[in-house]
Formats: structure tokens, C-alpha cells, sequence
């Protein structure tokens, strides 16, 4: 390995400890929020209510707490604020209505007042459309990287937000910091 590549890999794993250190604060902050009085930072009304049912759709409430019980709109609203800067925001206001726009187009009604069936059936469309994650290792790309659409990213980014909330990581997942004793 090369000083400019030690470099590169070193500036990567700076930037990865800091980001994790802001994406847990964000956490946090969504924590002591309640619903009924959370006030989106970024997002418009329309676009909350879009990304409220767009994660109810993809992270429904069953056994375990969903992805509204767990406020994955209110973390993902504060991920769009803070660490995106001007033109990703245009960016993220333009594919969320567009995503409108094509369920309007499709159903005649905006995401939120559609139908379970309804939304279902155009998520799974979008799932087959969007391109996938390029394969990589320990983060690095192999191969040639493909630009992720809009519903892939979002997807990702709310799968993130709940399996790192507090509750589904103290309540649903099984991690056990202390294994048992040792044998040997």
C-alpha cells in the first residue's frame, strides 16, 4: 500500500468515527420528541406525511414495534437537515415529488392516502426498478459503482434508523454484552 492510498483509507475511517458520532446525537434528539408534537425541521407537511407512510409501509407495526413507533420519520427529517447540504436537499424535496407524482399518476391519490394494497404494490415495483447497492468489501466498491435511486437510498437509511433505535436494540434484538461464562 502506498502513502496516498494509507492516507485515503485513514481520512475514510475519520470520517466514518465522526459520522457515527452525529448519526447517534440525531438518534437522540428523535428520542425526546412525542409524536403528536413533533414539527418537522426540514421536511413540508406533504413531505412528512409522505415519509411517515413510506416507513409505516416498509417498517409496519406487528409483534415488534414499527418503524412510527419507534420515530424513524422524525430521525430521518433531522439526517435530511443536518447532513445534507443545499443541493442534496433540493435533491431529496425533487425525488420525494416525484415519488408523488408517480403515485398520483398511477392512482390518482398522493402515497399517504393510498391503500395498504395500494402502496404495497407500488413499493414492489420500486424494489424491482431501483437499482441495488454495488457489491463491496469492508466498504470498499468492487467493481463498478452504479448510482442508487431514491427509494433504495431511503429504504437503507430507514432500515438504519430503526434497527439503531434504542428500543429495537435493547428490546428486540438479542445481544447479550455479557455472553456467559468461560470454559476453558
Amino acid at each position: 500500500m502506498n502513502r496516498r492510498d494509507a492516507l485515503k483509507h485513514t481520512a475514510l475511517l475519520g470520517s466514518a468515527t465522526a459520522l457515527s458520532g452525529s448519526l447517534l446525537a440525531l438518534l437522540q434528539a428523535c428520542q425526546s420528541q412525542s409524536r403528536t408534537a413533533w414539527q418537522p425541521r426540514f421536511l413540508s407537511q406533504p413531505h412528512a406525511r409522505l415519509v411517515s407512510a413510506l416507513v409505516d409501509t416498509l417498517l409496519p407495526a406487528t409483534d415488534t414495534p414499527g418503524g412510527l413507533d419507534v420515530q424513524v420519520d422524525m430521525f430521518i427529517d433531522l439526517v435530511f437537515d443536518k447532513m445534507y447540504d443545499e443541493a442534496g436537499k433540493k435533491t431529496i424535496v425533487a425525488e420525494l415529488d416525484g415519488f408523488d407524482e408517480k403515485c398520483v399518476a398511477t392512482f390518482g391519490k398522493v402515497f399517504h392516502e393510498l391503500d395498504p394494497a395500494q402502496r404495497h404494490s407500488l413499493l414492489e415495483e420500486e424494489e424491482a426498478r431501483s437499482p441495488k447497492f454495488s457489491p463491496s468489501v469492508w466498504g470498499y466498491p468492487v467493481g463498478e459503482q452504479q448510482p442508487v435511486g431514491f427509494y433504495r437510498s431511503f429504504k437503507s437509511l430507514a432500515i438504519m434508523a430503526y434497527f439503531t433505535s434504542e428500543e429495537i436494540g435493547k428490546n428486540v434484538l438479542s445481544y447479550d454484552p455479557i455472553p456467559g461464562t468461560y470454559k476453558g
